[in-house]
């Protein structure tokens, strides 16, 4: 079995890199030159553990191929994955000029049966409208189009993909359900056959009802911080219900990335499109919209509303950990607003300094490591749970600082090190 995929951006190279682990041939086609050379030589454009070791593996062993050159390859596919970028617009709709490039191209090449497959988060219809745009030039037995959204975490794409929770096969023909699950039978995890409607509106709803997750705790955090409760506590116990589950009731500074604000804002405008009000949705947003303002008012709290004079230390640009992701980042939103104030902002991540020097102004200062941020710093703000950020040599943070006091954003210490002289101030703590 042929399968190319388009697009080789974090979800198309993913695939990619993982079905050719399973032993299929995989051809990649990405316009992009710089990062086709980049992914000929074994390089990956991004962070992602393990993700880079993978790509080498398989080149080696001449099961991954990049290309710019669509004639050739789409003709000789059995199976194409659609990968391509569908950033948001203003008004929260998906942008899917991409995916209709690319269903033009595919359109006017594809030779024998194909099975053309949506991997992108599109809205619902886009199966529909990909099927419209080849049918213009191809018989409908000649080729099958297929939703199945991806469920990918940065920082552990490829433990998402060997192992996920369930595969979703959106489809109108059994010859395209079966094709599909001889591809993902090394997987051996459930399936969902359902049609293309379902699944892509799957996709929205499982994101959004994990941003409520996220959103719901910092409320109730923000609750326990004002009647003497312990927001983790809470969390735990009510984590339990099986009913509910305990992922995703972590309290911090909001969600971020590339899905959860682009997913919650797009669900909530096919809801329009579609005369339907989806209130729970819309909140969700907004009150996640407003995070970054209320942890910046507690900030202003702490330092007595005093900036002159003042330095703050982030640790963490990151919206996750293991990833040099800013895009939405509850990190880069909290510096933004900060540095409006007449606050000295010093920054460290792992990974993500590089992105986040071209966000962010140059009156950030850029730091080697934590313990740079934390000189001379009067308040310590950790805001993305790094490994090595839960293993702070605290007394030599107590040292240098100018004033030892930390605000965890995602609650990795506890209020025992103030007995080691810190001012410690937690989410959902009193």
């Amino acid at each position: 079995m042929q399968i190319t995929i388009i697009g080789v951006g974090y979800v198309g190279l993913v695939q990619a890199v993982g079905l050719a682990d399973f032993g299929f041939n995989v051809t990649c086609i990405e316009k992009d030159k710089e990062k086709l050379r980049e992914l000929k030589f074994g390089r990956v454009p991004f962070y992602e553990p393990d993700l880079e070791d993978l790509l080498r593996k398989n080149l080696k062993r001449n099961r991954l191929n990049f290309t710019d050159n669509y004639l050739d390859n789409i003709a000789q596919s059995d199976v194409i994955f659609i990968c391509v970028g569908t950033p948001p617009k203003k008004n929260g709709e998906s942008d899917l000029r991409f995916v209709d490039q690319v269903s033009k191209e595919i359109s006017n090449k594809i030779k024998g049966y194909t099975v053309i497959v949506s991997k992108s988060t599109v809205p619902v219809g886009t199966s529909r409208r990909i099927e419209n745009i080849l049918k213009k030039k191809n018989s409908l037995k000649s080729f099958d189009v297929v939703s199945n959204p991806e469920f990918l975490r940065e920082g552990s794409a490829l433990e998402d993909f060997i192992r996920p929770d369930k595969v979703i096969i959106g489809c109108r023909t059994i010859k395209a359900e079966k094709i599909l699950k001889k591809i993902y039978k090394p997987l051996n995890r459930p399936y969902v056959v359902t049609n293309n409607e379902t699944a892509e509106v799957i996709k929205y709803a499982n994101n959004s009802f994990l941003a409520t997750k996220i959103t719901f705790i910092n409320e109730i955090a923000d609750l326990c911080e004002n009647i003497d409760a312990e927001v983790e506590t809470v969390a735990k116990a009510i984590g339990l219900d099986g009913r509910i589950g305990p992922k995703f009731l972590h309290p911090g500074p909001g969600y971020g990335g590339s899905c959860f604000p682009k997913d919650v804002k797009s669900l909530i405008y096919q809801g329009k499109k579609n005369s339907i009000d989806l209130k729970i949705v819309k909140a969700v947003d907004k009150a996640n919209e407003l995070r970054i303002k209320f942890l910046v008012k507690r900030i202003k709290k702490i330092l007595n509303n005093k900036f002159n004079n003042i330095q703050i230390g982030i640790l963490g640009i990151s919206f996750k950990p293991n990833t040099d992701d800013i895009r939405k980042s509850p990190g880069i939103k909290l510096v933004r607003d900060l540095s409006k104030t007449k606050a000295k902002i010093k920054v460290y991540d792992p990974q993500a300094m590089k992105n986040a020097k071209k966000e962010l102004n140059k009156t950030i200062e850029f730091c080697s490591n934590e313990y740079e941020v934390a000189k001379n710093s009067n308040l310590l703000v950790i805001v993305t749970e790094w490994n090595q950020f839960k293993n702070l040599n605290l007394f030599k943070i107590k040292k240098i600082m100018k004033k030892p006091m930390i605000l965890d954003l995602r609650n990795i210490y506890s209020k025992e090190i103030e007995k080691n002289g810190f001012y410690y101030y937690a989410i959902g703590n009193n």
